[in-house]
């Protein structure tokens, strides 16, 4: 699975479960960026009791833990060299071996892999092990930043506003037209994350059940965004075209994204692309 930061690869992965046959059995998730190798080792595969200082009993790893049921490797560009093949081992095998154990343990998980990095750089760059790649590459599902799927933006809302409502005891809360309209503007850097905490913030400091401009991060206002000057408003034409410059860089260059995020079809953004003289590669 690839996908920038905060677009929501958990999100993704764990829907992938629920809907699969697997969905009765657990779902365990680990990030491998954010752990030491030694402990990565010992999350993944267990330890018996005394095989380490600080081993003070059996632990089951989260192979185990999750048989049956699906595990996700979040950021599995960023494991180390020497794990890469254990885990190829594990996956190859269908079997784990705890550290200390006398023989390995037999497991049924399903893995699903998650990175923003590029593996196929890593491969030829000797960062990242070739069989192993070969092996997590069944199936690439490339997830799409917030900013080229703005469409999916009133959902996630919607989904965010009924788990943290639930969580905060503010089920009946809902944004107000203006708020909506922020957030379609904003190109969205942290992407779903951005998103979520933004509606988190909203439902704690929102004094009512319509959450309001103010209540959104100073970011996403429009007067902050547009930088207006003091010395009095900025012609129409220089909004826009500051505007759609801004769209098009968060968007990459994508023309059809773009359009897309400023609501227009395809041959108004070329006929205001040479309007305004913007041209990018």
């Amino acid at each position: 699975m690839l996908g920038e930061s905060g677009t929501g690869k958990e999100l993704f992965a764990r829907t992938l479960h629920d809907e699969s046959p697997r969905h009765g059995r657990p779902f365990l998730a680990i990030n491998c960026s954010a752990i030491p190798e030694t402990l990565l080792e010992s999350q993944l595969f267990g330890h018996r009791r005394g095989t380490f200082t600080d081993a003070r009993e059996d632990r089951r790893g989260l192979f185990q833990e999750a048989d049956g049921g699906s595990l996700f490797l979040d950021e599995i560009g960023d494991m180390p060299l020497a794990l890469q093949s254990k885990l190829l081992r594990v996956l190859q095998e269908r079997e784990v071996h705890p550290l200390g154990a006398p023989g390995p343990v037999p497991i049924d998980v399903r893995p699903i892999a998650a990175t923003h990095r590029d593996l196929e750089a890593f491969v030829a760059e000797g960062r990242f092990r070739q069989d192993l790649y070969y092996r997590l590459n069944v199936i690439t599902v490339r997830i799409p930043p917030l900013r080229e799927r703005i469409e999916d933006l009133v959902p996630l809302v919607a989904y965010f506003l009924e788990h943290h409502g639930r969580r905060l005891g503010r089920t009946a809360c809902s944004l107000a037209p203006e708020s909506i309209q922020a957030l379609m503007r904003h190109a969205w850097p942290g992407n779903v994350r951005e998103l979520e905490n933004a509606i988190e913030r909203a439902l704690v400091l929102g004094r009512d059940d319509v959450l309001w401009l103010e209540d959104l991060p100073e970011s996403l206002r429009p007067d902050r965004r547009r930088g207006l000057p003091s010395g009095g408003p900025r012609p129409l034409a220089d909004v826009e075209r500051e505007h759609i410059l801004r769209t098009l860089r968060s968007a990459r260059g994508n023309k059809a994204a773009a359009a897309r995020l400023l609501g227009f079809d395809r041959k108004t953004l070329y006929r205001k692309l040479k309007t305004y003289g913007l041209s990018l590669p």
